[in-house]
């Protein structure tokens, strides 16, 4: 098993509050109180697009450093289904990056390139099974 994908999930606290570790760090979710929850963290969504995000930053970082261009900071702005729920089916996310840095036309066009690259963007964009039991 991948110990650097692995996550434990325990709720048993507030209503809907679950903290979540990874062996090193320990993080919570949450839902609203509008939801029943105490909005004590996150909601799982926003940990999805949270997740989405960093590595999205993470790749942009790690690209550029390797190409030495003159990237300074990254941000990434993330919307799950910003509007509504699609008719179709499915699910939507915006996904909008500002990259601060002197950086040329090209460059900026190949890290867009990079950024739908990103592992994360990967996984959210392709097929993805999950196999549950129960203990």
């Amino acid at each position: 098993m991948n110990d650097i994908a692995t996550v434990n999930a325990v709720s048993n606290a507030a209503p809907y509050l679950v903290a979540i570790r990874n062996g090193t760090h320990q993080w919570s979710a949450d839902e609203p109180v509008a939801l029943g929850g105490a909005d004590l963290g996150p909601t799982p969504h926003q940990l999805l697009l949270s997740a989405l995000g960093a590595c999205t930053a993470v790749t942009l970082r790690m690209y550029s450093a390797r190409k030495s261009w003159a990237l300074e900071e990254v941000q990434v702005e993330l919307q799950f289904n910003p509007d509504g729920p699609p008719a179709g089916g499915g699910n939507d996310i915006r996904r909008r990056i500002t990259l601060r840095g002197e950086l040329s036309a090209e460059q900026r066009e190949r890290l867009l390139q990079i950024a739908n690259a990103c592992p994360i963007h990967k996984v959210l964009s392709g097929e993805v099974r999950i196999a549950t039991s129960l203990a």
